[in-house]
Parts: structure tokens; sequence; C-alpha cells
């Protein structure tokens, strides 16, 4: 072993070469609020309870989706529509209860895949984070895409890629 391999001279030295290298080269980090990164076509995020473009609930509390969720993140009461109540749900049978534990999600798709009427998809949005755990249980209230009559501006954008299928 030589006098220069006993201090590692050339190992520090080289060492710092690379680490001045990496002063030149492009930061793979973004300016967050300032910048968007733009996600894949695939990502799947939150799940959004889809409405007709009357106003309408799709869910009819099928449970195909709680069945087919493989984390038991999704749980459910279903409820028989009353007379009146026509403007509000599209079937006879509707979620009077509907939960997903976002803590509990795999984020796997499987819940969108299992409905047959096309009322849960996951959205290109990403899970916001939260101080408490029950902040991560989402409530049928705010799993609901925004009312298409009501709020047409804030239905088109929840929507996203979905308005282009």
């Amino acid at each position: 072993m030589t006098f220069l391999e006993s201090i590692y001279l050339w190992n520090i030295v080289k060492g710092m070469g690379i680490t001045i290298s990496h002063l030149f080269k492009r930061k793979a980090t973004i300016k967050y609020p300032e910048q968007q990164r733009s996600f894949s076509k695939v990502f799947r995020g939150l799940h959004v309870l889809n409405r007709d473009a009357e106003g309408r609930e799709n869910c009819t509390a099928c449970g195909l989706c709680a069945v087919a969720c493989p984390a038991e993140a999704i749980t459910m009461e279903g409820a028989e529509r009353l007379p009146g109540e026509e403007h509000l749900y599209r079937e006879e049978k509707y979620a009077a209860k509907y939960e997903i534990n976002m803590l509990r999600c795999i984020f796997c798709g499987l819940c969108e895949e299992a409905c047959p009427k096309d009322a849960i998809y996951l959205s290109q949005t990403f899970a916001p984070a939260n101080y408490g755990r029950k902040g991560f249980i989402y409530k049928k209230e705010e799993l609901l895409i925004p009312h298409p009559v009501n709020e047409p501006e804030a239905y088109q954008k929840a929507l996203g890629e979905k308005a282009s299928h």
C-alpha cells in the first residue's frame, strides 16, 4: 500500500469530484406550490363517487366494491329510496353510509373494476396529509363528485381525465 492509498487522499478527491459534478446536473426536485408534477394516465389517486348528468348518485349499494377490496377498506350500508327522492338516487336502493379508510387502501383499483354502475373511480388527485386517523376515513359526503347542475365547473374539474372518455 502506497503512502497516498494509506491516507485515502485519492478516494477523497474522487468523492469530491462526484459531489462537484452533481452541482451541474439537473435537479430532481420541483418547487411544489409553484410547479405541479404531472402524473401518468394510469395514476390512481383519491376515490370519487360518481353522479349521472342530472346529479343523481350512481351507487346502488350492491357491495361489489367492498367485496373486491383486498384491504377491506370500504364499508357501506344500503337503504331504500323513499317516494320523492327520485331526484337524488337513480335506483331504488342507494348507499346511505359509504366510507373508505385511506389508511388501509392500497389504491389497487379493484373497486373501480368491480362496480357495475360506474359509481366509483380513482381520480388524478392524491391524498392530502392529515394529523389524525379520523381525517383519513372519508365519508360519502367527502367522496361525492360535485353536483353537475349546481356546480358545473367543479364537476368538470373533478371529472378530470374521465371527461374525455
